[in-house]
């Protein structure tokens, strides 16, 4: 009997699920296990497996084409096997109750939208299309849906905005001719860290403040510890691992620095959250450690090598994304000193680590090398003003300084 293949759940949070590649076409021989196609919410990307061997028998979700959790995708069985009038018709017994949850009613349109000379009309739309649709003042009712029973889907809109944008800011046809490019298409996880962001920027008034460290002793710790944590602990600690330690301990002094602008108010947070950006080979994606206030160092670092290795593998569930109250990047391994992270909304702060310098310094009388490890911090200025945030990160320059704090 044919299986079904369907769009799976990938957090609590997702709405919807967009086909980023078929690997496969109706015809072809597939066996259990067989990538088949490749899959994405708004955090996470995925390949989805054939459940059984066989042939696709059908694909009814296109590339691009976002469709809710559940709906069923494509159709996989026997060689020339017909499907069942039941199996056809399985997405349009599926199609009201997600219809319903995503039709809006144009009866009373918003101030701003273009008229409609109907009286009444229910349009078929998702809620993440929908959305986007009236952030860009569009006329549903002028866009062609491509979903099942033709339901507008956010590539739908998404289409129409490259369109009107192309019109506008076209070039002169013979300058077009004459320039060689190549055109990559922005989706999957790059337009989602496209989307953010742009928003992130557009909605937050953010600045970005630097300090220096001397992180000679805590390098000198390190290396006097690390042998011992690694054969008691199994753990190979790090410098960042102290940056993380270092960060959460300033946190809980700096209570309005882990916090979120929500809908006009601060929420301010006991809990400590910790976001760890982590550079995949197609994009970026932030682990947060969930409670980091209540971890020692040791344990802290176990969990930061956990998450890391799991977002490289493709692991990580959405869940293990999402909730983190203050974000943490690090670009030292590729010899960036001083930068401008961007925020993880809706957080208040995020912290840039840069690459350690041996520098000549005085201490007292005596010239010593020294390391020094550059800080960048971004806040949001709507949250907090210069001092606090510069107090703030006094505090991690603190820790830092006199590692043995961290170790407590």
């Amino acid at each position: 009997m044919a299986a079904e293949v369907v769009m799976p759940k990938l957090g609590m949070a997702m709405k919807e699920g967009t086909v980023s590649t078929w690997n496969k076409k109706v015809g072809d021989s597939v066996s259990k296990g067989d990538m088949i196609a490749s899959i994405n919410s708004e955090k996470i990307e995925m390949e989805i497996e054939a459940p059984q061997d066989g042939v696709i028998l059908d694909i009814l979700v296109q590339e691009d084409v976002g469709v809710p959790p559940g709906t069923i995708i494509c159709y996989v069985g026997k060689p020339n096997e017909q499907l069942t009038e039941q199996n056809s018709s399985a997405n349009e017994l599926q199609a009201p109750k997600n219809e319903v949850a995503a039709t809006i009613s144009l009866e009373e349109p918003p101030a701003n939208a273009v008229p409609s000379k109907k009286r009444k009309e229910t349009v078929l739309i998702s809620p993440i299309a929908r959305k986007i649709a009236e952030s860009e003042n569009l006329n549903v009712e002028t866009i062609k849906g491509t979903g099942p029973k033709g339901r507008i889907t956010k590539a739908d809109v998404e289409k129409v905005l490259a369109e009107r944008a192309s019109e506008a800011s076209h070039p002169p046809a013979e300058i077009d001719k004459a320039i060689k490019k190549e055109t990559l298409p922005v989706a999957g996880i790059r337009k989602v860290i496209a989307g953010r962001m742009h928003n992130s920027l557009l909605n937050s008034a953010q600045l970005t403040i630097n300090m220096k460290a001397d992180v000679t002793d805590l390098l000198s710790l390190q290396r006097e510890i690390k042998d011992v944590i690694q054969q008691r602990h199994k753990v190979k600690i790090s410098l960042t691992d102290f940056i993380a330690r270092a960060v959460v301990l300033s946190l809980q002094e700096h209570k309005q620095m882990n916090s979120a602008y929500i809908d006009n108010e601060i929420h301010l947070y006991n809990h400590v959250h910790l976001g760890m950006a982590v550079a995949l080979e197609n994009g970026l994606v932030v682990p947060v450690m969930q409670h980091a206030e209540k971890m020692s160092l040791v344990e802290l670092a176990a969990e930061l090598k956990t998450r890391a290795a799991d977002a490289r593998q493709g692991q990580l569930s959405t869940d293990g994304m999402q909730g983190s109250t203050f974000t943490i990047t690090n670009l030292g391994a590729y010899g960036v000193e001083y930068f401008t992270p961007v925020l993880n909304p809706p957080e208040t702060g995020i912290l840039g680590v840069g690459a350690t310098e041996d520098v000549p310094m005085y201490k007292g009388d005596e010239l010593q090398k020294r390391n020094l490890l550059p800080l960048s911090l971004t806040f949001d200025h709507r949250v907090l003003d210069g001092a606090p945030a510069a107090n703030f990160l006094g505090t991690i320059k603190q820790y830092l300084e006199q590692p043995i704090l961290l170790l407590l």
